[in-house]
């Protein structure tokens, strides 16, 4: 099983003597006198005194947490390079006395910022809960006396009792008494551990059976409970969300600057005012700087969000959704996720005269339901599943599994006649029966064996049918083993077709590690993780990739696996149940904690399943990818956008000296092609075969080319506004404001399709607010609402012309779409 964590030892003054903690581990090679003289404390505890003492000394068993102040934390949302830009276009235009402008664009600010924060407010979960989990009471000796606590107040030295069905609350050293605890949450492992005189128990292992009383050598974050809060407090993916925003709006402010320098010079030279200079800055600002990015990535990521809810998946971190469909690795835990956790008869061997049915009657008759066994349970329920008849037995005595002699025993009535049934390890049985041969010998080695390799646990059974029960023969074995889930071979052979790796990792050793990779089909890849020790970090990287999973894990070794792939350029999946998962979980671009996960494991992911099995992890990859194409379809129109005005406003200012669109104009433009083409969000689109990636170069190039052709067709629309219309040149900026509208709407149903545009239809929703938009501008620009007014005749030729020019440009999109990948 994975190790305990280590530390250095940290010594502390306390009542006249020198007391020294010691790392959990170090305590496993100690003697009962020896743990307890360096804790400096008696099989009857502390005083109450000396526990006061410690607990200023050491301090209370719990997690803390950094307190964050809320309103700090929503004012930094006003503080980087988007808000820094928007902040100076509002001093800009409160400057030029635009202030219904300057109301506009930090209504746009203070959304994007209660968005932000409001999402940021889920996400830091997982600490509190770990700390929530210690919030228990313990049985403790204080004074001599037999006392209940809360855990917290528990301090290294404490005496405790823990037995069936308790959560241990810190880690303890057995000082007498026998237990078999659950740590799976903890370290991974499926089978339940045995532990006695001497042996550690970890805190937040749950106690499956007997009773012990041991020692606590620490307590909250000392504990290898605590060392795993630790990792989940550092564990912090890159926002792929903050990468793509950012580098959008560098692009866009490369553009927009070198736009705003060469018109101003020229303006400068045209001996323009000041005041005009500003306003024409302003422009090119709220034009190129992308205002409802964050906003939209949000609203769609949401959408996506609601949809997966559908599906029976609930996300607790929104950028997520636009992170998964772009993963190309993915990290399964084993238990509990691939596994059913949750131990199952898979195999049975008999001797002698004993059938395979009598080895299954007999094993299940020597266990007890009531005492909550792992292995007993499994072998009542799967006698149960076969429908075992047990009629004319009666139990007449049961001794529970002892650790010392490792064996359970039952003795039954059938027929007036009293059995003896005797179960337990392999080597411990055969040792107990009289009628072992070498012949027999040798055929159980090799159906141990056999067994040991499919990753099982091998359980013997032996029967005696004389009267004094002294005879004992044997019968057979079980094969016990944590059994893959029903869907996990299909699941895994569909996450493969979508162009996704597997990774298995796993606190399990490497036979049953590989048994369960083979049976799902992720492969016979699997390695010790001690394997990766030897290797330099790029030959661990390319030994990762090659790999289908590990075996041996401790959760600082999931954590470091996922942190490693993300360094070198993976997205990367991880799925998990328990405590041990937590920090991959977080640390990972989708954390997917499974139905039955723990309330720690739920707080580290990004996505939570409510139904059992991982087939809804098909379901995230593909909505996810849905989601991606509607961001990148609203990317693209976006960034094609600020190119047209960009060269539109540039060239326009070159030809005719002047500002081709008014202020309000662009507002109302912003308005039109930001706020109405949320309405993408619910588009229909398909999902990919394979990962989505941002290439944010790719999808530069292919917008720069779009947008220029579309300013073209903006200039050709000015010059017949001139040349044919004979209009005002306020009547021009109309024309304009008109021109781009028209524009953004009919853009988007080019290019929400990588094929051609009517391959697909777009959905309803989207087709409405397109067409209510190209109404409502056209009777505005009509009648002259808030801008000067055109006759009917003019707006409509304005539309037909970008209706006709739709069709042309398709046909370069779907070739620079090809080009480029995209």
């Amino acid at each position: 099983m994975p190790g305990t964590p280590t530390g250095c030892p940290d010594p502390f003054e306390w009542g006249g003597m020198h007391l020294e903690l010691r790392s959990t581990s170090e305590y496993k090679k100690m003697s009962s006198d020896e743990a307890m003289g360096i804790l400096e404390t008696t099989p009857a505890g502390l005083s109450s005194e000396e526990a006061e003492q410690r607990i200023k000394t050491f301090g209370y068993n719990e997690i803390k947490e950094p307190k964050r102040n809320p309103f700090l934390g929503f004012f930094k949302r006003y503080w980087g390079p988007m808000p820094w830009l928007l902040e100076f276009a509002i001093v800009l235009t409160v400057i030029l006395k635009h202030y219904t402008e300057s109301w506009i664009i930090f209504i746009l600010l203070t959304v994007n910022a209660v968005i932000g924060y409001v999402q940021s407010q889920n996400s830091q979960k997982a600490v509190g809960l770990l700390k929530k989990k210690l919030e228990i009471n313990a049985e403790v000796l204080r004074d001599g006396k037999g006392i209940l606590l809360e855990a917290k107040e528990l301090v290294p030295g404490d005496v405790i009792q823990i037995k069936l069905g308790n959560l241990v609350p810190a880690d303890v050293y057995i000082i007498s008494g026998d237990v078999s605890v659950d740590e799976s949450a903890l370290t991974g492992e499926s089978m339940p551990k045995d532990s006695h005189l001497s042996d550690i128990v970890f805190s937040s292992s749950i106690v499956k059976r007997g009773k012990a009383k041991g020692v606590v050598v620490n307590t909250g974050s000392s504990t290898y409970f605590g060392k795993t809060v630790e990792l989940v407090k550092i564990a912090r993916p890159k926002s792929k969300q903050e990468e793509l925003m950012l580098k959008i709006v560098k692009y866009m402010m490369y553009l927009g600057l070198a736009a705003s320098i060469i018109v101003s010079v020229y303006a400068i030279h045209l001996q323009k005012e000041i005041l005009f200079i500003l306003s024409f800055i302003v422009i090119f600002l709220i034009g190129a700087i992308p205002v409802a990015l964050p906003a939209v990535l949000t609203i769609v990521q949401a959408m996506g969000a609601r949809e997966l809810s559908k599906k029976g998946v609930l996300v607790t971190r929104l950028d997520s959704i636009e992170d998964a469909a772009s993963i190309d690795i993915f990290c399964f835990d084993k238990t509990g996720t691939i596994t059913q956790n949750k131990l199952s008869v898979v195999d049975s061997a008999a001797f002698g005269k004993f059938n395979k049915e009598d080895v299954i009657k007999m094993a299940a008759l020597a266990s007890q339901e009531e005492g909550m066994d792992a292995i007993d349970l499994s072998i009542i329920n799967y006698s149960k599943s076969i429908n075992m008849d047990f009629s004319g037995y009666e139990k007449r005595t049961y001794i529970p599994f002892n650790p010392e002699s490792k064996k359970t025993e039952a003795v039954v009535k059938l027929n007036g006649k009293n059995i003896r049934i005797v179960k337990g390890a392999a080597q411990t049985i055969m040792e107990l029966c009289g009628d072992i041969d070498d012949i027999v010998s040798e055929r159980a080695d090799n159906v141990i064996k056999g067994f040991s390799e499919k990753g099982s646990r091998t359980i013997a059974v032996a029967v005696s049918e004389s009267g004094s029960g002294e005879q004992l023969n044997f019968a057979g074995f079980l094969a016990i083993a944590d059994p893959p889930r029903e869907d996990s071979k299909s699941m895994i052979a569909e996450i493969k077709n979508l162009g996704i790796k597997i990774l298995m990792l796993t606190g399990d050793s490497t036979a049953i590690a590989q048994e369960i990779a083979i049976q799902v089909g992720i492969g016979n890849q699997i390695h010790r993780i001690g394997d990766l020790d030897i290797l330099g970090n790029k030959e661990q990287l390319q030994f990762i990739e090659r790999s289908d999973g590990f075996a041996e894990v401790y959760p600082e070794d999931k954590y470091k696996i996922v942190k490693m792939l993300q360094d070198n350029g993976h997205v990367v999946g991880m799925t998990g149940d328990g405590v041990n998962d937590s920090p991959a979980l977080k640390q990972a671009d989708l954390g997917t904690a499974v139905s039955e996960a723990t309330d720690v494991a739920r707080a580290s992911a990004s996505i939570v399943l409510t139904q059992p099995g991982l087939s809804e992890i098909i379901d995230a990859v593909k909505i996810s990818r849905k989601t991606y194409q509607r961001m990148l379809t609203w990317v693209i129109n976006k960034i094609t956008k600020v190119v047209e005005v960009v060269v539109l406003f540039s060239v326009g200012f070159f030809w005719l000296h002047d500002i081709v669109i008014s202020l309000l104009g662009m507002s109302l433009l912003v308005f039109a092609n930001d706020f109405v083409t949320m309405a993408i969000s619910t588009d229909n689109v398909q999902s990919t075969a394979s990962p989505n990636k941002w290439n944010i170069k790719n999808i530069t190039l292919s917008s720069l080319i779009l947008g220029i052709f579309f300013s073209l067709e903006d200039l050709l629309i000015i010059f017949i506004g001139l040349k044919y219309f004979h209009l005002q040149f306020d009547k021009i900026q109309t024309l304009v404001m008109l021109s781009l509208v028209f524009n953004t709407q009919f853009r988007i149903l080019i290019v929400r399709e990588r094929k051609h545009f009517w391959s697909s239809a777009p959905n309803k929703k989207l087709l409405l607010v397109n067409i209510l938009t190209i109404i409502g501008f056209a009777l505005l620009g009509s009648f002259g609402v808030f801008v000067p007014g055109l006759f009917i005749y003019q707006v409509s030729i304005i539309l037909g012309i970008t209706l006709l020019f739709m069709f042309g440009v398709d046909f370069i999109k779907y070739w620079l779409f090809r080009r480029f990948g995209l």
